[in-house]
């Protein structure tokens, strides 16, 4: 499938095999274009408006810099599962929270095979 406007959170975890943290009230929400980065001054400095976040880094701050960059979703990679306070900070803020087991590489690749896109 090429060439979509969006994805809905609940077929992005279908795509990525992933299992949701937090949001589960969220999983209709549509998502427009991603980034992946585990350098969060690059997500700040580079990224405009994005639907949702990859990275592999598991700390308070990546949840903050998705909250300044009005993301509605957060996906760790690699299996990586986040402490109960990230989740938590998530919740908070209405941000998603998702865990996949591909490595970063792939876990993009797959969401680009399936049409989302990359902000410009």
């Amino acid at each position: 499938m090429t060439g979509c406007d969006a994805l809905k959170l609940k077929n992005i975890m279908e795509i990525l095999e992933a299992d949701s943290l937090t949001g589960h009230d969220l999983l209709d929400a549509e998502v427009h274009s991603a980034c992946g980065s585990d350098l969060m001054s690059d997500v700040l400095a580079f990224v405009k408006e994005q639907g949702m976040l990859l990275t592999g880094l598991c700390n308070p701050q990546v949840v903050r810099t998705a909250e300044m960059m009005d993301m509605r979703c957060v996906v760790f990679v690699r299996g990586k599962t986040p402490g109960a306070d990230i989740v938590d900070l998530a919740s908070d803020g209405g941000i998603a929270v998702l865990t996949t087991p591909f490595r970063m590489y792939e876990a993009c690749g797959r969401l680009y095979a399936a049409g989302l896109s990359q902000e410009d």
